[in-house]
């Protein structure tokens, strides 16, 4: 009698410890499940972000937006023919 509650109470105390594990692992993996959405909410708005700071550059870079603002701002122009000097820089040899 006194082996069958030994085995009982060694059976009841494995339940209990089984439970709680299970709780823990419930609530741990709902934890995790919640992180992983708010990631992934933020790696969308980086996404979207970016594409944005993407137009943004192009749009900043356009040839003609930087030819405009180089010939406003800087007061720059295209020189004449007689203006523009060409050199001739040699070809190093590898030997």
């Amino acid at each position: 009698m006194l082996k069958q509650l030994g085995v009982i109470g060694a059976l009841f105390l494995a339940l209990v410890g089984s439970s709680v594990a299970m709780v823990h692992s419930k609530y741990t993996n709902r934890l995790l499940f919640n992180h992983i959405q708010r990631l992934q909410r933020q790696s969308e708005r980086l996404d979207v972000e970016w594409e944005q700071l993407l137009i943004e550059e192009h749009a900043l870079t356009d040839h003609g937006r930087v030819e405009s603002l180089a010939r406003s701002r800087l007061k720059m122009k295209m020189p004449a023919a007689d203006e523009i000097t060409y050199l001739h820089v040699p070809e190093e040899t590898h030997d």
